[in-house]
């Protein structure tokens, strides 16, 4: 699981220390194929908000002001919902066959008042909601629709008002697969908005202000597959602040995915959340993201973590990750606290995708506080105890006591063993950086590739700059064709190497081929 920034970059003295809605711009010539699953309180940041919408008239999904109407009539063979009668959604539930659909009247819809109570959907059950209609838990109810029922969709429903616990959601609380979620709004909730199982789909629906996440893509007993996010509004999430409230969690974000195999996310508006926007945590593999807006977020705006292959195209990413990355500042810590972060993550043809490298291309990142950091921190392997995701290992290994020693010194686990940084393309960018906008005046400018130096355990076999040297030469981690316009900073090997441009595209990094930097203070 994800630890904090500065426990991130461990140092050598202290190794544990996204109706108006715009749809997603159709994919390039050049793009893989189509994603896995597709057919055809406000937040603590200083950044000013971008809750009307994005400032540039970038493409991005705008449905939380205005969401998409629902039927005014029961359509055919509907079960229709009063919402005078309290507990009538989950017992016509209960009492009618799967595939039912149920429409949902104008109004406050009430479950029985037992912390407990909720929907439990037959197979194939469709759920559609009048205009006005709400489900209220009444920060009485934890869960609104649970159970393992596959294939049940939600739509034109506003889901509000529920006290799921830390780490569980409302919305498919048991991680059923096959669900769609359309043009629903899940707000104002404790805990996450939605939960997801295999095949999920969430489409056009906004995700706000809720307790911890928006959507906590989390399966407890495996993997999820083919998950599918299109044209959502993702703002204003993590109300209760968990990251300080639980140091070094990782448990906060717009959208928190684990051990997803296969995901699109593509045309979502992920704003003012606070925390993350975007959090691939652990063993994630196969995500295509693509051509959406990432804007004000307190933290990063994606996060891609101890996991692999991926694309990472076309996104406007913007004035993310001020709170955090000056707070870190001036508590004096040098890491190069990035907007894009990818952590002991890469591309390995080994392991099954659409892609075999992580390729962040054709992507607008202005005035965030700084760029992208490639980042792999020696003392993180299989079996450390310095590995925050305890308990697993990496695809590689299916066997986590295997990576010992004396067999770990050797190859392959010397190899396998780690989550790796290697097969990052960075190219064809545009990084805008106007330190007066930022309001910052150092730490804010950096692009960087660094480790720590391994320390720990003392069985470890990364100790020293192994790790630091690999990541910096031998991981084909490349960055090319990219156009600067501001102050911009390179940081090479470790924290202390600041480079200039000059220093950064010679040897011995040789970095940035073809690209341009007009080193101006501003944007």
């Amino acid at each position: 699981m994800g630890i904090t920034w500065r426990s991130r970059a461990v140092s050598a003295a202290a190794p544990l220390a996204l109706a108006l809605l715009a749809a997603g711009c159709v994919g390039t010539s050049d793009a893989p194929s189509p994603g896995p699953s597709a057919s055809s309180a406000p937040s603590a940041s200083s950044a000013p908000s971008a809750s009307s919408a994005p400032s540039d008239g970038a493409p991005a999904a705008r449905v939380c002001a205005k969401p998409a109407a629902g039927p005014a009539k029961a359509p055919a063979g509907a079960v229709t919902v009063d919402p005078a009668v309290v507990g009538d959604l989950a017992a016509k539930t209960r009492d009618s066959p799967a595939h039912t659909t149920f429409w949902l009247r104008p109004g406050k819809h009430r479950l029985e008042p037992d912390r407990y109570s909720q929907v439990v959907p037959k197979e194939g059950n469709r759920y559609l909601g009048a205009p006005g209609a709400v489900l209220d838990g009444r920060k009485t109810n934890r869960y609104a629709f649970g159970g393992t029922a596959r294939d049940v969709t939600i739509g034109h429903l506003t889901v509000r008002g529920f006290a799921a616990p830390h780490d569980e959601g409302v919305v498919n609380h048991d991680s059923a697969d096959g669900w769609v979620i359309e043009h629903a709004t899940v707000r104002d909730n404790s805990g996450a908005g939605l939960m997801a199982g295999d095949r999920q789909q969430v489409r056009a629906s906004c995700l706000r202000d809720n307790g911890q996440y928006g959507l906590n893509a989390y399966k407890g007993d495996g993997t999820i597959n083919d998950l599918v996010l299109e044209g959502n509004e993702i703002t204003g999430n993590n109300t209760g602040d968990w990251e300080r409230k639980r140091p070094g969690c990782g448990c906060t974000g717009g959208v928190k995915f684990w051990a997803v195999e296969g995901a699109d996310i593509r045309g979502n508006w992920v704003h003012d959340n606070r925390g993350t926007g975007l959090w691939a945590d652990t063993n994630n593999n196969d995500f295509l993201i693509e051509d959406n807006v990432i804007e004000s977020n307190d933290g990063a705006a994606l996060i891609y973590e101890t996991s692999y292959n991926a694309v990472v195209r076309e996104n406007t990413i913007r004035r993310n990750n001020w709170v955090e990355g000056r707070e870190n500042t001036d508590g004096g810590d040098n890491f190069p606290f990035a907007t894009v972060y990818i952590s002991e993550s890469g591309g390995e043809p080994r392991v099954e995708a659409r892609t075999d490298k992580i390729e962040i291309y054709r992507n607008v990142l202005e005035d965030n506080w700084s760029g992208i950091t490639l980042w792999e921190n020696a003392d993180r392997f299989c079996n450390s105890p310095a590995n925050t995701s305890s308990g697993d290992c990496t695809l590689l290994v299916k066997d986590i006591e295997r990576c010992a020693r004396p067999a770990i010194g050797k190859a392959p686990l010397y190899d396998d063993c780690r989550w790796k940084t290697q097969r990052v393309d960075v190219h064809d960018n545009r990084f805008l950086l106007d330190k007066t906008v930022v309001e910052c005046t150092s730490n804010c400018d950096r692009m960087a590739l660094l480790a720590n130096y391994g320390t720990y355990p003392d069985w470890s076999p990364y100790q020293g700059e192994r790790v630091a040297e690999a990541i910096t030469h031998r991981q084909d981690n490349r960055w090319h064709d990219n156009v600067y316009v501001g102050p911009w900073k390179f940081v090479a090997h470790d924290p202390s190497r600041v480079l200039d441009f000059g220093q950064w595209r010679g040897a011995p990094y040789r970095q940035d081929a073809g690209s341009t930097l007009r080193a101006r203070d501003g944007g």
